[in-house]
C-alpha cells in the first residue's frame, strides 16, 4: 500500500495503462469494425423483409440451417455469452474464434427470415471470440486474459448501442451478482470507448430516443422531484421486474421444454418458426418480428414508436415477449436485449397510459429497467439511460432500474451468472450459479406437487 504512495507507484500505474491501451486497440479497432458490418447486414436484413414477406415461410427451414451449422463447426459455441462467462469464473478450453463468424451469420439468418431477435448477445460474443484470438496471441497470465475477455464483451456492447460508459460497466458487473470487479474497469471502458469510435467511423449511426415532456416539481412539499411521478416510477419498477422474471424463465423453460418433447434435435427449431408464422397469422401483424427498433411504416409497433401515444396496444409488450421467447428458446440465434427494450419500452408506454404520466419518459424507463432485470446490471442500465435520453431523469431511471432488479429475482438470461450477494439479504448461495438455483428451485417444485399428489 505504502509503494502505491510513492512516485514509483503512481509510474508503476501509469505504465500498466499504457500496456493495456496498446493491447486494447487493435482488439477494439477488429471488434467495432465487426460490429458495423453486423450492424449493417442486420439493416439490410431488416429491410429486405419488409419488402419480401413471403421470406416469413421459410423460417423453419433457416432454422434448420442455423441448427446444422452449429452442429458441423459450433462445437462449444452453441452456448454463447455463457460460454465467454464461463471462461472469465473458471478458464478451460478457450473462447474459439470460430463464434464469431458462425452467430454473425447465423443471426442474419434469423433476422432475414423473421425471427424476433436482438444484437447485443452477437456482438458480445464477437467480442469475447476475437478477445479470446488476442489473448492467444499476447500470452496473456490468466488473470490478464480475464480481463482481455471483459474489455471483449465491454467492446461488443459499447460499439453495438453506443454507448461506451454503459458497455464498460456492463462488462464488469454482469458477471455477478452482487460484486463489481474494478480491476477491469479502466480498460473495459478504453475498449468500448474506441470500439464505440470505430464503428462511428465506418458511418453507422444508432437510434435516437428524446424524452420530451417537462416534469413539474412538488411545490407541497418543496422537494425538487415530483413525487407523484416517483412513486409510480417504484411501481413500474416492480412491473418491470415482473416482465424480466417471465421473459427469462419462459426462454429457458421453452429451451428445456423442446428438447425433451421433440426427440429430433434439428425440428425444434421448425417447430419454434411454425409458431412464430401462426402467432403472426393470429394476430395479422409482422410488428413483432425481426429487431423492432424502428417499423416498416408510421403505423407500426416499435421502440421508437412506444416514445408516443397511439401505436402501442396493452399488450403489445407480451406479445414481444412471446415472440422473442419463442425464438430464442428454440434455437434461432440473436441477443435478447433488443427485444427487452422493445418489451420494456411498451409496457411504460401502457403503465404510463393508465396512470396518466409521462409516456416518453415512461417508455424510457421500461426501456432499460426490464434490461436491467433481465440481466442483473442496475447500474450499467441507470448509465444506459443516461447516454441514450439525458442526465435530467436520471433519478427515476436509477429507482425504475434498482426495483425492476431487485423483483426479477434470482433469474437472468444468462445463467452463467453467480450469485456473491443474495437480493433478499440471506446468505448460502454465495458461488452458485443462476442454473444451478434454477435447477434446484425446479426439482424442489416437482418434490412439492408429488407430496401434494399423496406421492414419495
Amino acid at each position: 500500500m505504502y509503494q502505491l504512495d510513492r512516485p514509483t507507484g503512481q509510474l508503476s500505474i501509469a505504465k500498466n495503462l499504457l500496456t493495456w491501451t496498446l493491447l486494447l486497440i487493435p482488439l477494439s479497432l477488429t471488434v467495432g469494425s465487426l460490429v458495423a458490418l453486423f450492424l449493417w447486414l442486420l439493416d439490410w436484413a431488416t429491410h429486405t423483409r419488409w419488402a419480401n414477406e413471403w421470406l416469413l415461410y421459410l423460417l423453419p427451414l433457416a432454422g434448420i440451417s442455423i441448427y446444422w451449422l452449429y452442429k458441423l463447426w459450433g462445437k462449444n459455441s452453441e452456448q454463447g455469452n455463457n460460454l465467454i462467462m464461463d471462461e472469465i469464473h473458471q478458464p478451460g478450453g478457450g473462447v474459439p474464434l470460430r463464434m464469431t463468424p458462425l452467430v454473425l451469420f447465423t443471426t442474419i439468418i434469423t433476422h432475414l427470415f423473421g425471427g424476433s431477435a436482438g444484437r447485443e448477445g452477437t456482438a458480445v460474443q464477437m467480442g469475447g471470440s476475437i478477445a479470446g484470438l488476442f489473448g492467444k496471441w499476447y500470452k496473456l497470465s490468466p488473470e490478464r486474459l480475464k480481463i482481455l475477455l471483459m474489455a471483449g464483451i465491454a467492446a461488443g456492447f459499447g460499439a453495438v448501442f453506443g454507448t461506451p460508459v454503459a458497455g464498460a460497466i456492463f462488462a464488469i458487473e454482469a458477471l455477478t451478482i452482487g460484486v463489481i470487479r474494478y480491476e477491469a474497469l479502466l480498460p473495459c471502458f478504453i475498449a468500448s470507448f474506441l470500439a464505440h469510435l470505430t464503428t462511428s467511423a465506418w458511418g453507422i449511426h444508432h437510434a435516437q430516443y428524446h424524452i420530451h415532456s417537462l416534469l413539474t416539481h412538488d411545490t407541497f412539499l418543496s422537494l425538487p422531484i415530483n413525487i407523484k411521478v416517483l412513486l409510480e416510477a417504484i411501481m413500474a419498477g416492480a412491473a418491470f421486474g415482473l416482465a424480466a422474471y417471465f421473459f427469462s424463465e419462459l426462454t429457458h423453460t421453452i429451451k428445456n421444454t423442446a428438447k425433451k418433447i421433440i426427440p429430433i434435435e434439428w425440428l425444434i427449431p421448425v417447430a419454434g418458426g411454425a409458431l412464430i408464422i401462426a402467432l403472426t397469422f393470429m394476430l395479422g401483424t409482422t410488428d413483432y418480428l425481426g429487431i423492432g427498433v424502428t417499423g416498416k411504416d408510421a403505423y407500426s409497433v416499435s421502440i421508437v414508436s412506444s416514445f408516443q401515444t397511439g401505436n402501442c396496444t396493452y399488450w403489445s409488450w407480451l406479445w414481444k415477449l412471446l415472440f422473442t421467447a419463442i425464438t430464442l428458446g428454440t434455437g434461432f440465434k440473436g441477443g435478447e436485449v433488443t427485444p427487452l427494450f422493445f418489451i420494456g419500452a411498451t409496457l411504460g408506454n401502457t403503465i404510463a397510459f393508465l396512470c396518466g404520466a409521462p409516456v416518453d419518459l415512461f417508455a424510457a424507463m421500461g426501456f432499460i429497467a426490464v434490461f436491467a432485470g433481465a440481466t442483473n446490471t442496475p447500474l450499467a442500465c441507470t448509465i444506459m439511460g443516461v447516454e441514450l435520453f439525458g442526465g435530467e431523469y436520471t433519478l427515476y431511471f436509477a429507482v425504475a432500474c434498482f426495483t425492476a432488479y431487485y423483483f426479477s429475482g434470482h433469474t437472468s438470461i444468462y445463467h452463467s451468472q453467480r450469485i456473491a450477494v443474495n437480493k433478499h439479504g440471506t446468505t448460502g448461495n454465495e458461488g452458485t450459479t443462476l442454473k444451478e438455483i434454477r435447477n434446484a428451485r425446479i426439482a424442489g417444485n416437482i418434490e412439492l406437487l408429488k407430496k401434494w399428489m399423496g406421492r414419495k
